[in-house]
């Protein structure tokens, strides 16, 4: 038994590695292919929703309104993501605008339900999608490392199409430890919001488009995200994954632990604030106009790996 999750037999840990690989590899394969992307995240969607109404697939993610929405506002995003890679409109002011806001718009979702979570759950409880939660100080910080997730968002005015095969949407200004900040916020959510899946849906997913964005192709990470996870959540609507035996790591339902995760996410995001804040005022650059990490080695790197510059 860990102190975070338990479960880790070697079926369940085999399941874990090729949930991450499949997740990387269908990335890679719709980043590069347009035909195969609309297939992915245009089509199937259609299929699925047809699909679950008529009882052939399901899960009890599928019967509520959390797992449905955040899995169509991720393709929403991709689909979005799309239109500005492969259309004229990547050349328009929706290119800045529409990322910023889609990904804006599902930290909120979190925040909320962060809050739902303490108000609702004061003893440790199964819901109606299976999952058990309790509600206590730690959704409260990562709400708050949530709101400074938020605030430390910039440079969406430079975010471009990729000069390259690919197209694609590029945001320069992300860099490795506002991504990290995501990360610890986004685990710290998944523990104390879908406790019980919290290692595929946080943990793996967050590996799979970690790695994607550090070994694979830099600068995009957005994209990456956005597609890891439309892919997981249409998965996680379709299949009750946990019943499977290959599933079967789950978090240990320590407070202690729930803490652990929300004060580091939380630590972490306040440093990424304090940095933010710091570079402003060095530079005097304006956040919702300038992109400000312009002088990093990262951001120069964003740039080369995609042929911009």
């Amino acid at each position: 038994m860990g102190f975070f999750f338990e479960g880790y037999t070697p079926i369940a840990l085999g399941g874990l590695i090729l949930l991450v690989a499949a997740l990387v590899a269908l990335n890679e394969l719709t980043r590069r292919s347009k035909i195969l992307a609309v297939i992915m995240y245009c089509a199937v969607p259609v299929v699925l929703v047809g699909l679950i109404a008529a009882g052939v697939v399901g899960s009890p993610s599928s019967k509520t309104w959390f797992g449905v929405i955040k899995t169509y506002s991720a393709l929403i995003g991709v689909v979005g993501f799309m239109l500005i890679r492969y259309t004229k409109l990547g050349e328009r002011k929706f290119a800045w605008y529409f990322p910023v806001a889609i990904l804006g718009i599902n930290i909120v979702e979190a925040i909320y339900r962060d809050y739902e979570v303490f108000v609702t759950f004061k003893t440790l409880t199964t819901d109606a999608a299976g999952l058990t939660l309790l509600g206590g100080p730690w959704n409260l910080m990562n709400a708050l490392a949530g709101v400074f997730l938020l605030l430390t968002m910039t440079g969406w005015m430079g975010i471009q199409v990729a000069n390259t095969g690919s197209k694609d949407m590029v945001w320069p200004d992300q860099l490795w430890f506002w991504i990290i900040a995501y990360d610890l916020w986004n685990v710290a959510y998944c523990y104390n919001c879908i406790a019980t899946r919290a290692m595929y849906a946080g943990v793996a997913l967050l590996i799979s488009c970690t790695l994607a964005e550090f070994l694979l192709k830099r600068g995009v990470w957005l994209q990456h995200r956005a597609q890891t996870l439309a892919l997981f959540g249409m998965f996680s609507l379709a299949v009750d994954y946990q019943a499977l035996p290959a599933f079967g790591i789950t978090a240990t339902y320590n407070p202690a632990a729930w803490m652990t995760l929300s004060a580091l996410a939380l630590a972490f995001n306040a440093g990424v604030f304090v940095y933010e804040v710091t570079v402003i005022v060095k530079t005097k650059r304006n956040p919702l106009k300038q992109e400000l990490y312009t002088d990093l080695a990262g951001y120069q790197k964003n740039l080369s790996a995609n042929g911009l510059k």
